[in-house]
Parts: C-alpha cells; sequence; structure tokens
C-alpha cells in the first residue's frame, strides 16, 4: 500500500546520503578497536500538534544514563541485518511500535559517543501509523513521549547544559523533562539542517542537575 507522505517530512527524508557526520558532531573520531556498534530510531510522525518525534524516558533505576531521555534504540546484534533492523527492534520492544507501521526513511552518519564508547547509526523513520502494539512495561523504559516539533523549536524550551567536566550540550526542555546530550544534539542540528530552527538565546546555560 502506497501512503501519500506529509510535505514536511521531505526535508528530513533528503538528509540521508547528503549530511557529513561534521554536520551533525564536533567529535571528529571514529571511535577505537573496543567501540560497540549501535543504532537509534528518530520516529518522526503527524500528532495532534503538529509533526512530531518519539522519545523514551530511560527509568531511573538504571545504572547508565538514568532517567535520561534517549530515541529508542541500543546495540545492534548479531542477528541483526542492518542498523535500521536494530533500530527497529529496539523501537518495538522499548516503545511498544511495530515496523509494520513506519518507513525508513534512510540512515544518518555513524556517531561515536565516547562516554559509553558506542559507534551509533541514526535511523530516520517516518510512522505512517502511530500507534502501540503493547502496554509499555520494560525495566529499561519509565515512559514514551511523542514530543511536538514545535515545542522544540520554541526559544522558551531551548538551553546548553555545563556538565561538571565542563562539556556543553544543547538541551530542551519539554514534556516535564530535559533532554541533552546526543539526542539533545542530533535534535539541533536535525532542526537546524531541515530548516525547522528558530532564534534561540545560545548563551542560556545552566549547570547539569
Amino acid at each position: 500500500m502506497t501512503r501519500t507522505q506529509p510535505e514536511w517530512i521531505a526535508a528530513f527524508k533528503a538528509l540521508p546520503g547528503n549530511v557529513s557526520k561534521s554536520d551533525l558532531t564536533r567529535i571528529d573520531m571514529d571511535g577505537n578497536e573496543q567501540s560497540r556498534p549501535g543504532a537509534v530510531l528518530i520516529l518522526l510522525s503527524d500528532g495532534e500538534f503538529g509533526p512530531d518525534v518519539l522519545i523514551t524516558e530511560r527509568a531511573a533505576e538504571l545504572r547508565a544514563h538514568a532517567g535520561q531521555p534517549a530515541f529508542p534504540g541500543g546495540a545492534i546484534d548479531a542477528t541483526d541485518e542492518s542498523p535500521a533492523h536494530a533500530a527497529i527492534r529496539e523501537a518495538e520492544e522499548e516503545a511498544g511500535v511495530s515496523r509494520d507501521d513506519l518507513e525508513v526513511l534512510g540512515v544518518l552518519p555513524t556517531l561515536w559517543l565516547p562516554p559509553s564508547n558506542f559507534l551509533v547509526t541514526p535511523v530516520l523513520a517516518w510512522w505512517h501509523t502511530p500507534r502501540y502494539h503493547s502496554e509499555i512495561i520494560t525495566e529499561e523504559v519509565a515512559r514514551v513521549v511523542r514530543v511536538p516539533l514545535a515545542d522544540l523549536v520554541n526559544p522558551a524550551n531551548r538551553l546548553r547544559v555545563q556538565t561538571p567536566s565542563g562539556f556543553l550540550s544543547a538541551a530542551f526542555d519539554v514534556a516535564d523533562m530535559r533532554i541533552w546530550g546526543f539526542t539533545a544534539g542530533i535534535l539541533d542540528r536535525l532542526l537546524a539542517l531541515t530548516g525547522w530552527e528558530v532564534e534561540w538565546d545560545k548563551e542560556r546555560i545552566l549547570p547539569l542537575s
């Protein structure tokens, strides 16, 4: 069945193959021999308040990245056919979505995350039939949120945070959570590259709490 994609999705669909690693990150390194391959799913859809993106909030009890908002995703297993396969599998497990309800738009350059030593491939997808196929009860995910792009670009919701080590990260205060780190960095660049970004105060810097 052929589904008509919304006009706004075209700007995102044009990114795979047309953006470089430097367009998405300041880290000009490709990891090391111990780096593990991973993938995340950037799942876009039309929602009640316009275009949105799916974000999961990690459980507070986790040892790593506890309570941190993130794209659904994780390590690429030996049984995964591709980064897209891995990202969708993780989204099915973490967010209760189905691969039958989405269409992969393409993959972005693989990026290195030094803190976890993952080489992460972002996978862009359009959620043409937004629905959940299971009650979302996992040990890893506290909740799943569809965040409107309009909320992400609202200057009142934008800031930068500084970690104790001095690292500055883009951040978004939306849906009663603060998105920062890798996820916020990707969102920041995608909004700029697709023309969604509006002017905001980049000097609004708060300590990471």
